[in-house]
């Protein structure tokens, strides 16, 4: 009976054992389905999302702050600290190294829209740029000619050798835990649009759309647009073309309707000492008419070029206003006028090839707009024409106000005299 005793209280003890094994793997599970669903914080859905959208924010300013205007630009001084602070965060939610961002964008600004843009829509195509434009990113960073010539002044300190450039992909993996560890299975679903938002913003939106679609404050000499006047969601990138006519300026923002966000970080990290704007845009100023346009007003006029030939765009739409309203008023057909209204104050290069031969047509019909086009010309070969004196190019300044005033065009004269009242100025302030 004591032999089978044994038997019976050694069944117990093993059954006693099982319970409480069952009992700790319950518990476990338990434990692993809460931290799941709560994480560390226990989160709402609606505060973690928050949580994630300020961690792409950050992303956003530091793609902006660092890796553009202070990295490929030097537009902007930035703190040590804040720099490498700004380096760091790039590494765990991006895994972008700062070289071959800095190289990339670089050789874009060379190359822009020409055969050897990373990723121009004009060599690509908008929907390659705007749904693949990560690939097109990563396939020049396999170039090593490109980081070679572009890629020189960016970080080579210990740790971006033996960490950032050597391990870009830990940084983002352990970004992933981070969010599991905040989130639980929710941080997942951040930690992907943390992923996606560079790629779609920056790659898609940015170098796709800024590209493609907006409007142009400048003719500068590529297709970029301004997406939107407000640059809040892209940290003020919006402003494309606003910066790719002034590329060395800190500041995107030139008109007073326009809002840039990382020019309102810029102003508030200077109050700490933290950053310094090098150089925003230069902005003309005007004093008494001078009764010859001289070597002065040329420089003013070159150093202002942009501004003064957006203030020509304008005398030419207010022209083209005029000749259609014109047209109507005498009831005659103005429909080759209006299709064609929104072309007559670009730059030749800028116009659609199948739509050409029609601006042509009209130009030639109405003598006012032929003329105001072929100075306008003649305007932009003052500062193309490098092999002719600074004394010779006032001269021909000179000898274009007087056929502007004398043209009998009101736009024409009007914008004579605002050449000759211009002042060369230095770009502001950082502080302006």
């Amino acid at each position: 009976m004591a032999h089978w005793g044994g038997r019976v209280s050694l069944a117990v003890y093993f059954w006693q054992c099982l319970e409480r094994s069952a009992v700790s793997i319950e518990s476990f599970w338990s434990v692993v389905v809460h931290f799941l669903s709560e994480g560390l914080t226990g989160a709402a859905w609606w505060q973690a999302l928050l949580l994630g959208l300020l961690f792409t924010h950050l992303t956003i300013v530091s793609v902006t702050l660092y890796l553009h205007r202070h990295s490929a630009h030097r537009a902007l001084d930035l703190h040590p600290a804040l720099a490498h602070a700004f380096r760091a965060w790039l590494w765990l939610t991006t895994g972008m190294k700062t070289k071959d961002w800095t190289a990339i964008h670089r050789k874009h600004h060379a190359k822009c829209e020409q055969q050897g843009d990373p990723h121009s829509p004009v060599v690509f195509g908008i929907k390659k740029v705007f749904w693949q434009g990560a690939e097109l990113y990563r396939a020049e960073a396999q170039n090593p000619d490109t980081l070679v010539r572009y890629g020189h002044g960016t970080p080579d300190d210990w740790i971006e050798r033996r960490l950032y450039s050597r391990w870009p992909q830990v940084g983002i993996v352990l970004m992933l835990f981070i969010y599991l560890a905040l989130f639980g299975a929710l941080g997942l679903a951040l930690w992907a649009m943390q992923m996606v938002w560079i790629p779609f913003w920056a790659a898609g939106v940015v170098n796709g759309i800024g590209h493609y679609w907006g409007y142009r404050n400048f003719e500068s000499p590529d297709a970029s647009t301004n997406v939107s006047p407000w640059g809040i969601v892209i940290g003020g990138e919006e402003l494309h073309n606003n910066h790719h006519t002034y590329p060395t300026s800190a500041k995107f923002s030139v008109k007073p309707y326009e809002f840039d966000l990382g020019w309102a970080y810029i102003r508030a990290f200077s109050v700490f000492g933290l950053a310094r704007a090098r150089k925003t845009p230069p902005k003309p100023a005007f004093g008494a008419v001078r009764p010859v346009a001289d070597a002065d007003t040329l420089e003013a006029l070159i150093a202002h070029r942009y501004e003064v030939m957006a203030a020509y765009a304008q005398q030419m739409r207010a022209t083209v206003a005029a000749e259609l309203a014109g047209l109507q008023a005498g009831r005659a057909d103005a429909s080759a006028l209006r299709a064609v209204r929104r072309w007559l104050h670009r730059d030749d290069a800028q116009v659609p090839p199948q739509l050409q031969a029609q601006v042509q047509q009209v130009r030639e019909q109405h003598p006012r707009l032929a003329q105001m086009h072929a100075m306008r010309e003649e305007l932009r070969a003052l500062w193309s024409h490098s092999a002719r004196s600074r004394e010779q190019l006032a001269q021909d300044l000179h000898v274009w106000c007087q056929r502007a005033e004398a043209s009998g065009i009101a736009a024409l004269q009007e914008f004579s005299q605002r050449v000759r009242a211009l002042r060369s100025v230095s770009a502001l302030p950082a502080a302006a």
